[in-house]
C-alpha cells in the first residue's frame, strides 16, 4: 500500500477526520514506528470501509486489570473508531514461561490453573472498554502448543544472539554475569510469532516492551509477509503517588474492579499535575476537550478539585454505573465536608487488649507493624476520630472505628 494512494482520494472532510484520528491516535503515546503505513490504513478505511488488525498482548500474571494496564486498552478501542479490529491476545502459553522485561531477573512462572483463571477475569473486564464488534480475544496458546519441535527450532533460526543481547536488560545481564537461560530468549520469538500468525498490521505495547514489538517486525519478514507491523508503544502510568508506575505489589493502584466508592477517593487524592496524565491516557474526552479543559483550570474558571471530581466521575461510571458514581461523590462529600464515617465500612472482630499495630496490620490499614508504629509516630493513624499517640497501646473490649488518614476507616469490634 502506497503511504498516498487512498489519502489523496478523501475529501475535505475525511481528510480532516484523518488528521483528527492521527492525533487521538498518537494522543500520549511514547514512540510511534511506521506511523506513515499506519495513517494510510486509517485512510483506506475512511475511503472504503476496509480494516486492519491492531493487536496488543497481556500475560494473565494477576486476576484483576488496573487503570495502569488500560492505558493500551483505551488506545486499542481509539484504533477501533478508526478501522482497527482488535486481536486481544492473552499470553496463556508465554505466561507459563516466565519474562523479565524491564526486571534484572526472571519473572516467576504460574501454573496453567492459574493462567487460566487469570485470563477468565480478563475477558469479562475488557468489554467495559472495547467494542465486541471489533474485538476478537485470542489465545497464542492455540498456535504456539502446533508449533512444535521442527516448528520451533526453524523460529529460533529466524534470530541471532547478537540480536538478542541488543535488548538492554538481557545486556546488562550478561555483563554481570547473571544468568539468562534459553526459555527467555525464546519469549520475544513467541510474542513475535504471535503477530505472524495474527497477520498484525499494528501492535501496542508499554515502553518497556519494545524490544519484543519489534522482533515481531523481522520476524513477519523472515516469514515472508508483505506487510511489517508499525509499533505504538504507551508509557508505564503512574500510581497514586505520582512516582512509581502503579503496581499492585507498590500499593499504589485502583482497580477495575475495585467497588465505586474506593475508586472515586483515590482518584481524588491524586495530585493536580497527574491529574492531567490520569485525563490525557485515561478519559474519552478529546484532545480539544481537554485542551478547553486546561485552559478554563489555569484561568481560574474552574477549580482543579472539580476537574478532578469530573475525572472520577468518568471513570468510576465506565466500570460501573452512572448512579454508582453520583452515589460515590455522594459519599466521598459526605465524608469530606462534615468530617463523617462513611456509612459502608469493613469491620474486623479481635480479642480483646489486641496490640493496636496488630490490629492496623491486620485490618488491612497498613503494611506491618513497624509501619504501623511510624503511622502512629506521624500522628497518621487515629482511634475514634483521635490521634493514637502510644504505639504499645492494647485496646479493651468494644467498638472502635480506626483511622487512617482522611479516607480509610475499619469498624473494630474487640470481644
Amino acid at each position: 500500500m502506497q503511504p498516498l494512494e487512498f489519502e489523496n482520494k478523501l475529501d475535505s472532510t475525511q481528510l480532516e477526520c484523518l488528521n483528527n484520528a492521527m492525533d487521538e491516535l498518537s494522543r500520549g503515546a511514547s514512540e510511534f514506528i511506521g506511523q506513515e503505513y499506519i495513517r494510510a490504513l486509517v485512510a483506506r478505511f475512511l475511503h472504503t470501509q476496509e480494516r486492519f488488525v491492531v493487536k496488543a498482548g497481556f500475560d494473565p500474571t494477576a486476576p484483576d486489570l488496573h487503570l495502569g494496564h488500560t492505558t493500551l486498552i483505551h488506545k486499542l478501542a481509539t484504533f477501533q473508531r478508526f478501522g482497527g479490529d482488535v486481536k486481544f491476545l492473552i499470553g496463556d502459553f508465554t505466561a507459563t514461561i516466565g519474562d523479565p522485561t524491564g526486571k534484572s531477573e526472571t519473572r516467576k512462572p504460574l501454573s496453567k490453573e492459574e493462567v487460566q483463571n487469570n485470563a477468565r477475569t480478563y475477558t469479562e473486564q475488557v468489554f467495559k472498554i472495547l467494542d465486541p464488534q471489533f474485538t476478537q480475544i485470542c489465545f497464542n496458546s492455540e498456535w504456539i502448543n502446533a508449533l512444535g519441535v521442527s516448528g520451533l527450532v526453524n523460529l529460533s533460526a529466524k534470530f541471532s544472539v547478537a540480536r538478542m543481547l541488543e535488548r538492554d536488560d538481557f545486556s546488562k545481564r550478561y555483563k554481570n554475569n547473571q544468568p539468562i537461560s534459553l526459555i527467555e530468549f525464546l519469549y520475544p520469538l513467541l510474542q513475535g510469532y504471535d503477530s505472524v500468525v495474527l497477520d498484525c498490521d499494528i501492535e501496542l505495547g508499554g515502553n518497556d516492551q519494545k524490544f519484543n514489538l519489534l522482533v515481531g517486525r523481522t520476524l513477519q519478514r523472515a516469514y515472508g509477509l508483505s506487510k511489517e507491523q508499525s509499533i505504538l508503544t504507551m508509557p508505564l502510568l503512574e500510581g497514586l503517588d505520582g512516582v512509581q508506575k502503579m503496581s499492585k505489589s507498590l500499593h499504589n493502584y485502583i482497580g477495575i474492579t475495585e467497588e465505586p466508592n474506593s475508586m472515586y477517593g483515590k482518584i481524588l487524592s491524586i495530585s493536580d499535575s497527574l491529574m492531567w496524565r490520569y485525563y490525557e491516557l485515561l478519559s474519552a474526552k478529546s484532545l480539544q476537550e481537554l485542551a478547553s479543559l486546561r485552559k478554563d483550570v489555569e484561568s481560574g474558571a474552574i477549580h482543579p478539585k472539580k476537574a478532578k471530581e469530573n475525572l472520577a466521575l468518568e471513570l468510576v461510571t465506565r466500570y460501573h454505573t452512572l448512579a454508582q458514581a453520583r452515589a460515590a461523590k455522594d459519599e466521598f462529600d459526605n465524608v469530606f465536608s462534615k468530617d463523617a464515617i462513611p456509612s459502608d465500612i469493613q469491620s474486623f472482630e479481635f480479642q480483646a487488649n489486641e496490640w493496636i499495630c496488630k490490629i492496623a496490620l491486620e485490618s488491612g490499614l497498613c503494611s506491618s507493624t513497624s509501619q504501623a508504629r511510624r503511622d502512629i509516630k506521624a500522628g497518621a493513624l487515629r482511634l475514634n476520630k483521635q490521634k493514637i499517640s502510644d504505639e504499645n497501646l492494647k485496646l479493651p473490649s468494644g467498638d472502635y472505628i480506626l483511622q487512617i488518614g482522611k479516607r480509610r476507616f475499619v469498624r473494630i469490634l474487640l470481644r
